[in-house]
């Protein structure tokens, strides 16, 4: 992000929300515009060769735009974290209209998903590779074809597991359900705390690898490539292991919710 004295950029956020100004909107802009690069950067780690990085880039202005629009300065939330979650929603929704992923790649995804759900409800742990195969019945070497296919798929991110999938504008952003210090809603804050527990207890039953992976894809910013560097593996063991800890989540935080994806 380019560098902008605080009191520019203060004084184009109060020239833009009192008075609409559009210098200031496309100073805010071109201020910003970093974040998009960063953002398309990051989720093109984990997208098909064939998926232009300057594609996702045109899509991610369209998010920031959005974020610039509705964000509410006098709220106290970075602007930077609330327009990441926008750009990155903006580029995720434009991919999901391209449906750029096969039908049935995305029937495979709810079909492991459930299986994984069934088979640690009834064996009381976190079922192996092996074990959901069988229960989706097919063999290992046509589940790995299978998870390999689904890495294209797995775009998501605790923000969307979050809300449960589906279209962005459908869902309460996570980012606007932090409360008002002017009026906290205890329902709200119930709610999101639950959710957050549910999480945590889900990372936590990942295996140990997957785990590892979640960590440093979500919280210490590697990209898959620095991750299998650190684990030793190749970029597409690592994009397998993402692919599987997002899916179990999903599974899990389904089941939690008391809805199990259909097979």
């Amino acid at each position: 992000m380019r560098s902008e004295p605080k009191s520019d950029l203060s004084a184009a956020w109060a020239a833009f929300k009192d008075n609409g100004d559009p210098d200031a909107r496309e100073n805010l802009i071109l201020t910003y515009s970093p974040l998009v690069k960063y953002v398309a950067g990051r989720l093109s780690s984990s997208l098909p060769q064939t998926v232009d990085t300057s594609d996702l880039i045109s899509y991610g202005v369209f998010g920031l735009i959005d974020a610039i629009e509705k964000f509410d300065t006098e709220r106290g939330i970075k602007f930077e974290t609330y327009a990441i979650a926008r750009i990155r929603g903006a580029i995720i929704d434009e991919l999901r209209a391209m449906d750029w992923v096969p039908r049935s790649v995305r029937a495979r995804a709810r079909e492991f998903e459930a299986a994984y759900v069934a088979l640690e409800n009834r064996l009381k742990r976190v079922p192996d590779d092996a074990e959901i195969a069988a229960e989706m019945g097919i063999s290992p070497r046509e589940l790995q074809s299978i998870l390999s296919k689904l890495s294209y798929a797995s775009v998501v991110s605790f923000e969307e597991m979050w809300i449960g999938g589906g279209e962005r504008d459908d869902h309460q952003d996570p980012l606007a359900a932090i409360p008002d210090k002017r009026a906290e809603d205890p329902v709200d804050i119930f709610e999101n705390a639950e959710v957050k527990e549910i999480l945590a207890g889900a990372i936590e039953r990942l295996p140990e690898r997957e785990k590892t992976v979640v960590a440093l894809y979500y919280y210490e910013g590697l990209t898959l490539k620095e991750i299998g560097a650190v684990l030793g593996v190749t970029e597409s063991r690592v994009s397998q292991l993402h692919t599987k800890a997002v899916l179990r989540l999903r599974g899990r935080l389904h089941a939690a919710q008391g809805f199990v994806p259909a097979t």
